[in-house]
């Protein structure tokens, strides 16, 4: 038996066909896909409809006003990273009041996004691009690099770096003693950033970390890595920072999303107008486990 009336994909979640088709078995009435992203939350309201279930991307906020206009939603499937609740594009404490689970995934890009970060650090490093970092070719052999958030993309950059040689430094909300124990040293926010040479955030979206006085003391003669969604740092001070022909930066698609777009034309700034975290694998993953989640739902 079906366990919603009727299922909705409200915006370009980038499902497989496959996991698209074993949906159906969940769905009482045809299940409605959107291969494009909603304009407005007139357009969202109106997508969901009657729905008892939703699936999103990160690209679409489902805040406390829409939960509240769609009263038959049961469950919400985030076809992207749940970190926690403060960073969630879903308005997941009172979707929880009224009785709707929120379900996220997690680990699913990782493995794109360090590639991407490696790639691009070792032709910046060596001037394989039209870039060149220093005037002599750099290797990553003790490079001091920093990392901020060692979550699971953090802790697959410590774990890709370590046996390269490199000296690595992290800072994060919480100590992490195994990664401690393998080498890679906890620093205070401005100590990194005064310690290393290049620094890769990874951070959930909603989150800003790094503010003028964080710029003024990561300096000159560095290299930048964000592959976070979003900003994780004020864009003010990094126009600043980025003006200093010594500094540089990285970014993938999902970085410079939320950027000025005319701070691009800076040639020290490396970027990628793609996801690094997007390949067929992520999207095998995320639909597995997108999947899995709404299958649990339907089977307790």
């Amino acid at each position: 038996m079906s366990t919603f009336n009727k299922i909705v994909s409200v915006d370009h979640t980038k499902l497989e066909f496959w996991a698209i088709a074993e949906l159906k078995e969940y769905s009482r009435e045809e299940v409605k896909i959107y291969a494009d992203n909603p304009s407005s939350k007139q357009e969202i309201l109106e997508r969901i409809g009657n729905a008892e279930a939703v699936l999103v991307s990160w690209r679409t906020a489902i805040d406390q006003e829409i939960i509240e206009k769609c009263p038959n939603l049961k469950y919400i499937g985030m076809c992207c990273t749940l970190y926690d609740e403060a960073s969630a594009n879903v308005a997941v404490g009172f979707a929880r009041e009224k009785g709707i689970q929120v379900s996220g995934i997690r680990d699913y890009g990782d493995p794109g996004v360090i590639e991407f970060i490696l790639s691009e650090l070792v032709r910046l490093l060596h001037g394989f691009g039209e870039q060149q970092w220093k005037t002599m070719p750099r290797e990553l052999t003790n490079r001091k690099i920093g990392i901020i958030g060692l979550g699971v993309t953090g802790q697959l950059l410590a774990k890709c770096l370590l046996p390269l040689g490199a000296d690595l430094y992290y800072y994060s909300r919480s100590r992490k003693k195994k990664w401690e124990a393998q080498g890679v040293k906890y620093l205070p926010l401005k100590e990194l950033l005064q310690n290393s040479e290049i620094i890769s955030i990874h951070l959930p979206n909603n989150v800003e970390i790094l503010e003028l006085e964080e710029f003024d003391a990561l300096g000159a003669g560095k290299i930048l890595i964000n592959t976070s969604l979003g900003l994780p740092f004020s864009e003010a001070a990094f126009k600043k920072w980025i003006k200093n022909p010594a500094n540089f930066a990285i970014f993938d698609g999902d970085a410079i999303s939320a950027i000025d777009g005319r701070i691009l034309k800076n040639t020290n700034i490396i970027y990628s107008e793609e996801s690094a975290g997007w390949s067929a694998e992520t999207k095998t993953r995320l639909s597995q486990k997108v999947l899995e989640n709404l299958k649990n739902y339907a089977d307790s």
